[in-house]
């Protein structure tokens, strides 16, 4: 068989990088985002906490949420919180999207996690954060301290963040490590039951969850953005319809 035509090897995850973490700090968080390409809806943020008594034999069958189908992630999500120490799944809206932007938006929710397992006393020393860019850390001008000045009005919600500890970034690690997978699995299963439930006057949520499927975009043709969509978004099929 010619390496054009080799089947793919999906990837298993294994504890390497936890366990080598773990040396060092009592508990340590994998984190993965899902919905960031969406048009609508959420993005969301699962959050895995993993310690020293963590059992090394996590749930059989466990990968990357992308390479599962939505059966066996959900069949996925009670033995991935039984094998956990803690975990949570935190969100975005909409609205905090396109006042904050993508990155922010993912940022706020991250710090929500943290700050959900923090006050159950699960705060991480440090984070395996799935791909090469950190997004969790803060920029030395914090847009959380309030959701910015653009888009928030003046009465938004000021919140108290935690204190975000040191991150892990590795290129594919919802595939290659299990407390990333971990998390994958259980934001992908949340988002996608809070999209399947929303209030649909015809976007097809339920199919495919905020996407830019034909269905959704024929939806936006018809009735213009709601109130679930990314309103500073390029929204495919608006016509002229307006987005703010």
């Amino acid at each position: 068989m010619s390496p054009a035509r080799r089947p793919r090897t999906r990837l298993r995850p294994d504890r390497r990088t936890e366990a080598e973490l773990l040396a060092s700090h009592a508990l340590v968080g994998g984190m993965d985002e899902v919905g960031r390409g969406a048009l609508a809806g959420p993005v969301s943020v699962g959050l895995a906490i993993v310690g020293a008594a963590t059992p090394d034999a996590f749930p059989r069958g466990l990968a990357d949420s992308k390479q599962l189908s939505p059966a066996r992630r959900e069949a996925l999500v009670e033995p991935c919180r039984a094998w956990l120490v803690d975990s949570v799944v935190a969100h975005a809206q909409p609205a905090e999207i396109d006042a904050l932007g993508i990155v922010g938006a993912l940022r706020l929710a991250g710090a929500r996690a943290l700050a959900r397992v923090g006050e159950r006393g699960h705060a991480p020393g440090i984070v395996i954060l799935d791909g090469s860019a950190d997004w969790l850390s803060r920029p030395d001008e914090d847009l959380l301290t309030a959701l910015g000045p653009a888009g928030s009005g003046p009465s938004a919600p000021r919140q108290a963040l935690p204190e975000i500890p040191p991150v892990r970034t590795q290129v594919g690690a919802d595939a290659r490590c299990a407390v990333v997978a971990a998390a994958s699995v259980l934001a992908k299963v949340e988002r996608d039951a809070l999209m399947a439930g929303l209030e649909d006057p015809g976007y097809d949520w339920a199919s495919n969850k905020g996407y830019a499927t034909p269905a959704h975009v024929a939806g936006l043709r018809r009735l213009g953005a709601g109130d679930q969509h990314r309103r500073s978004w390029r929204l495919p099929g608006l016509g002229a319809f307006a987005t703010g």
